[in-house]
């Protein structure tokens, strides 16, 4: 496969961790990437708690990834995402000019004292425009910040990809698989050892599944570019067929 940056999201809020909201960004996170060609290569889900919000974005920060944080930027006590930022970076927090103006622009004279608040960023960042209520997100250092709302984030982040990465396309990967029925991963470890020798450019993937009847089935598949997907799906086809192993098409 094509060497890209690593992609990683970081999604912040106590309300995910507790099960009250139900994330909706890794999804649209995907949806957004794989068109490009690009793949995530780590998530984390975090709780509003400042130390380890600010260990984690340290963290980030010095791994050169590409990363998207989406939560914890509001003007309420519990939103320490900005804060964090700077704190991690060792830098302070500024009110950033366009975001100050874009703040006004939508609340007026509600935006003091509270709102204005969500214009204040690490020195030096530069802003995400929100298209839906125009309190901007922000960038730094490969990292993007927006807000915990899907229907604001996605727009965003597709903002970012179109703005700040537009030459990072690769050709998108595809999946091929085969449903094993009353198969046994067991089974198939050596063969499975042995196609990811043959084949180091795909990943190789072994889904196991009981349904309500406690029927067993396996989807046994590969992902990489279309023409190398479509051989390592005939070897896994041809395995199976020589194994006398009922299968079908995913």
């Amino acid at each position: 496969m094509q060497q890209t940056p690593k992609i990683g999201l970081i999604i912040i809020g106590d309300e995910i961790l507790s099960g009250k909201r139900q994330d909706k960004h890794l999804s649209q996170a995907n949806e957004l990437l794989r068109p490009r060609g690009l793949a995530l290569s780590w998530v984390r889900i975090l709780g509003d708690e400042p130390q380890l919000l600010t260990e984690t974005l340290k963290q980030s920060f010095e791994s050169g990834d590409i990363v998207f944080c989406f939560g914890g930027i509001g003007a309420t006590p519990d939103d320490r995402t900005r804060q964090c930022a700077a704190k991690a970076l060792n830098l302070p927090l500024e009110a950033h000019p366009e975001a100050v103006k874009e703040i006004e622009a939508q609340f007026g004279d509600e935006a003091y004292p509270q709102r204005i608040r969500m214009a204040e960023y690490p020195q030096g960042a530069e802003i995400i425009p929100n298209f839906y209520n125009r309190v901007p997100g922000f960038s730094i250092q490969q990292h993007h910040f927006m807000p915990g709302f899907p229907m604001m984030a996605k727009p965003m982040m597709e903002w970012v990809l179109m703005n700040y990465y537009d030459q990072l396309v690769c050709t998108p990967t595809v999946e091929r698989a085969i449903r094993l029925i009353d198969g046994q991963e067991s089974e198939w470890v050596e063969f499975m050892q042995q196609f990811e020798q043959r084949f180091p450019d795909l990943r190789l993937f072994s889904l196991p599944k009981i349904d309500e009847n406690d029927r067993r089935t396996i989807e046994l598949g590969v992902e990489g570019l279309p023409e190398e997907a479509e051989v390592g799906l005939g070897v896994l086809i041809e395995e199976a067929t020589s194994r006398s192993q009922e299968w079908e098409l995913v």
